[in-house]
Order: structure tokens, then sequence, then C-alpha cells
């Protein structure tokens, strides 16, 4: 089987992490960025010099027609999808819900939320067209927040988290008669830029203490568990959630 899988959000943190460990273990990757063109293309210089292969797509994920052209221009650059990680998200400055205006919460909703649904769209279609579908899979990169809420700092956050919980669920019910799964991680306090776009670049430092394990995680060991859910390892797993955060 030709192994493709796309990973949206993959020019930084856990999306490029989970790019090179997939090419490392074969796949062909589709590195999505929105704007950092340099960022991604330094991933697919380390995919290529490990002797991976991957390709860069351009594609703002927020916007459905950018997704459709996304899915086609990589069925022409390296084959159908065959397997998916919705891996993008935002976070706005941190602030109380007493505090947020529409604009932001539909924002985050919009990039947190709808992509995963128009993806995963355009992904089963791909999965249809293989000999054997049950060798394809998803994964959604969710977050702890969508258990803990976020208090005081990303409410919005944990809910669109929330939500990409759901979402996982009810997808993995509606494609188990087709032996296509879908997962989802649930990462906590890792060591990514993210949190410079909510204002505190050392935010994992400052919590790490409080956390069993006492320290952050890192983007390399969220990506080995997205790597074992897509895998042919993790073939009786489907609506099921791993949870990276330290023990929280």
């Amino acid at each position: 089987m030709n192994k493709v899988v796309l990973v949206s959000g993959a020019s930084r943190g856990i999306g490029a992490a989970t790019a090179v460990k997939l090419a490392s273990e074969g796949y062909k990757v589709a590195i999505n960025y929105k704007q950092n063109y340099q960022a991604a293309e330094y991933v697919l210089a380390k995919i290529k010099l490990q002797g991976g292969d991957g390709a860069l797509f351009q594609a703002d994920i927020s916007d459905e027609s950018a997704v459709v052209s996304l899915f086609a221009q990589i069925q022409q650059t390296l084959g159908p999808v065959s397997h998916l990680v919705n891996n993008v998200g935002v976070l706005q400055t941190q602030m109380r819900v007493e505090q947020m205006d529409a604009e932001r919460i539909n924002a985050i909703l919009m990039q947190n939320v709808t992509p995963y649904f128009i993806c995963a769209r355009e992904a089963i279609k791909h999965f249809k067209t293989h000999h054997d579908p049950k060798l394809c899979a998803i994964v959604n990169v969710s977050s702890a927040a969508s258990r803990l809420g976020g208090a005081n700092e990303y409410v919005d956050y944990a809910a669109s988290k929330g939500a990409i919980d759901s979402f996982t669920t009810g997808l993995s019910l509606e494609l188990a008669s087709q032996d296509i799964r879908v997962n989802a991680v649930r990462p906590g306090c890792i060591y990514t830029d993210i949190h410079k776009d909510g204002g505190e670049p050392e935010r994992v430092d400052r919590l790490a203490s409080l956390l069993p394990l006492g320290r952050g995680g890192t983007s390399e060991e969220v990506a080995n568990a997205i790597a074992w859910l897509l895998s042919k390892q993790a073939s009786y797993v489907t609506g099921s959630f791993i949870d990276l955060a330290g023990g929280k």
C-alpha cells in the first residue's frame, strides 16, 4: 500500500514532529502549512535528510474550497491520501470568558473545529479508492484542555477541543463498519510555539512542577502516539483517546 499521510499545520510543533516521525516509518508526507513557508521547508529538509519522502502544500484549511483543492493537489503529487492527522489549531491571548467577544469565539471555533470536519470528509473520499480501506486511519489532535476546561486562560480553546472529542467519537462510529479507524490524542503541557500565541511563551515551565511527572512533554512524544494510532499495530483501536498530559 502506498501510504500517503496529510498532516495539517505541519510547519511547527506537534505537526512538524509528526511529519518527520511518519516519514521515518515509510509514509509519503503531505506537509500542510498556512503561511510560514520557511518553517515548512525546514521540516521537508529534515525528512529528505533521513531518506524520507514528502512535499509541501500551502492551504488555509479553514477555507473549504482550499481543502478540496489541497486534496486534489496531494493526489496528483503523492497519490491518494491514506492517512490523516488533523492537527491544526490556534490560541488567542489568555483571558476569562467574561472578557471574550463573539468575534474571538467564532474565530477559534472556525479555525479549530471546521477544518477537522472538512479534511476528514475529503480524506474519506480518498480512502474509498484504496483496495483495502481498513488500512486507512485518522488521528485528531485534541487537547487535555477538553477535559480540564482551560479556566482563566482558554475556555474557548478548550471548548473547541471538546468538540473535537465528540467529533472523534461520532466519526469513529460512522466509519467502523468500513473498518476505517478514527482516534485522537490529547496533549497537555507540551513544549511548542503555540504558547507564544497565547501570550505566555514559558507557560509549560510555569505549570510543569504541578504535573505528576513533574515536567512538560515534547512534540516527539506526542508524535510517537500518533504514529502508533495510525499503524497496523493499533488495528483494533477506534474511537479511543490517548492522553499525553504527564499524568494530569
